[in-house]
C-alpha cells in the first residue's frame, strides 16, 4: 500500500493561499479598472464642460456665471488629481498583488512536484513489489510441480 504523501497538509495549505491569492489579485484588478474609468469619465466630463465653458463665452457671460464655472473647473481639476493619484495607488497595489500571487504560484508548483514526485516513487515501488510477489508465487507454483 502507497504511503501518503508527508506534506499533503503543507500541499493543501499552499493551495488554499494560491487560491486566496487569486481572488485577492482579481479584486484589485478590478478596482484598479474602476479606478480608471473613473478617471477616463472625469477628464471627459471636464472636456465636456470646458467645451460648454468656452461656448458660454462666446455667447456673453457675464462676471458670476464666469466665475461658477471657474470654480467648478478648479473643482473638476482637483477631483481629477486625486482621482490620478488614486489610479496610481492601485496600481501599485495591483503590482503587489501580482508579485504575491507569483511567489504563491511558484511556493504552490514546488510543492505539487514534490507530491508527483512521491506518487512515482510509491507507484514504482507497487510495481516491484507486485512483481517480487508473482515472482515468489511462481517460484513456489514451480517448486510444487517438481515436488508431484
Amino acid at each position: 500500500m502507497a504511503r501518503p504523501f508527508s506534506l499533503q497538509t503543507v500541499l493543501e495549505l499552499m493551495q488554499t493561499r494560491s487560491d486566496e491569492a487569486t481572488q485577492r489579485l482579481a479584486r484589485l484588478i478590478a478596482a484598479e479598472r474602476d479606478a480608471k474609468e473613473k478617471f477616463a469619465m472625469l477628464l471627459q466630463y471636464r472636456d465636456e464642460y470646458t467645451a460648454r465653458f468656452r461656448q458660454a463665452v462666446q455667447n456673453g457671460l457675464g462676471q458670476p456665471e464666469w466665475r461658477n464655472y471657474q470654480e467648478f473647473l478648479t473643482r473638476l481639476d482637483e477631483a481629477i488629481k486625486q482621482q490620478m493619484k488614486l489610479v496610481s495607488v492601485q496600481e501599485t497595489h495591483t503590482a503587489a498583488g501580482q508579485e504575491d500571487w507569483k511567489r504563491q504560484r511558484t511556493k504552490l508548483k514546488a510543492l505539487d512536484a514534490l507530491s508527483e514526485r512521491h506518487r512515482a516513487s510509491e507507484a514504482r515501488l507497487e510495481i516491484r513489489q507486485e512483481q517480487k510477489a508473482q515472482d515468489e508465487f511462481a517460484a513456489r507454483s514451480k517448486d510444487n510441480e517438481q515436488e508431484s
